[in-house]
């Protein structure tokens, strides 16, 4: 088969290729307090001052909530035949355990519902980042019991849903939640520094792999998967110092969940720093931190040069700008390099070389669609 390198039509890819579009409960759904939802750690952080530009927030979003048919008719009409999107713990659990909201289940009933009338599969993501607020105000993803509540919380969505959907992802990059919202601060709960990250980061492992099991014990024929964030990373000389910097960036960035998740352990050898997270593990936390996949998502956009920095605490690493290497860039300025994605596929597959391996995400931010062509 040849492909016109500047032309690819869909069915190049073959009739087994699963196309889709996929969506965030807090992205997209807006009624932040509707209908008894509860508030999450998003809606408490976009409110905020400073945390957001221009103060904005998702109280309205694209009204999703409200506009559902709309959306999935437009789904339909692209000829889109997947729909992947993220149940909202709180619009489930307003207090994150306890009392249910009908409202909830029906509203996501609904949504499946018209999925399937417009001969669309849905595809749910159990947990995309909007942890309720009453959970956070315990410790969130830092308290060891979110391991009960999550496992609790992805039995309810398999109880009220697993009947209609098959494919399940039971969060979405564990690695930005953890490392944007417990360690640097830029995204919710905004908390800070190695001492909330590392706890946020063994919970998360061990509460994903225990969701897994917990979907497999109530319908085995469900297909179980997570999805990671992924970033092709290269030294920025071959240098000793550059080449390690990007070994370390690499560990961080693309190794620290897949591995564990998959049997492989923590990669102590690679980050020196992390060999303090023992200190939040229990007898038994390594067999429980795994789990055989049916597949894996992962999620490329760019790819990222690094160099050696002794200004970057723990990491000894630093991004070398897109931006100052003169290639071409998108709207917020990562670099555009195609060529990352296959060489996230072989590194990715080698993790589940027995289950499946999908594309997430990938492809470009363009405020003005003008690299369309």
């Amino acid at each position: 088969m040849s492909i016109d390198p500047n032309v690819i039509e869909r069915g190049d890819f073959g009739p087994d290729f699963k196309w889709g579009v996929s969506s965030a409960a807090f992205q997209t759904e807006g009624s932040c307090d509707a209908d008894g939802k509860g508030i999450s750690i998003w809606d408490e952080f976009t409110r905020q001052k400073n945390a957001i530009i221009d103060g904005q927030h998702a109280n309205i979003a694209c009204d999703h909530y409200k506009r559902y048919r709309e959306d999935i008719e437009l789904i339909k009409k692209l000829g889109i035949p997947c729909y992947r999107f993220s149940i909202s713990w709180p619009r489930i659990m307003p207090e994150g355990e306890g009392d249910i909201n009908s409202s909830g289940i029906l509203y996501y009933n609904d949504v499946i519902n018209c999925c399937i009338e417009n001969g669309i599969e849905p595809w749910i993501t159990i947990y995309h980042w909007d942890l309720p607020l009453a959970l956070e105000k315990r410790g969130g993803w830092r308290n060891r019991k979110v391991v009960q509540w999550f496992s609790a919380f992805t039995e309810i969505c398999i109880i009220y849903f697993g009947d209609r959907v098959k494919h399940w992802m039971v969060m979405n990059e564990p690695m930005a939640f953890t490392g944007a919202g417990y360690f640097l601060g830029i995204h919710a709960p905004g908390k800070t520094g190695i001492r909330n990250f590392l706890p946020a980061v063994h919970h998360a492992i061990l509460a994903a792999a225990e969701s897994a099991r917990t979907i497999r014990k109530i319908d085995p024929s469900l297909q179980i998967g997570i999805t990671f964030s992924c970033a092709l990373i290269e030294p920025y000389s071959s240098s000793r110092a550059d080449v390690s910097a990007a070994q370390r960036a690499d560990a961080l960035a693309n190794r620290l969940f897949v591995e564990p998740l998959t049997g492989k352990g923590y990669p102590f050898s690679a980050l020196s720093f992390l060999t303090r997270i023992k200190k939040y593990m229990k007898p038994g936390d390594e067999e429980n931190m795994c789990f055989k996949w049916d597949f894996i998502g992962i999620q490329n956009y760019t790819r990222e040069i690094v160099q050696r920095s002794f200004f970057t605490p723990y990491l000894f690493a630093s991004l070398v700008k897109a931006k100052n290497r003169g290639v071409p860039v998108t709207s917020m300025g990562w670099e555009v390099y195609p060529h990352a994605i296959y060489q996230m596929i072989r590194k990715f597959q080698s993790y589940i070389p027995q289950g499946k391996l999908y594309i997430t995400e990938n492809g470009i931010d363009d405020a003005n669609d003008t690299k369309r062509e």
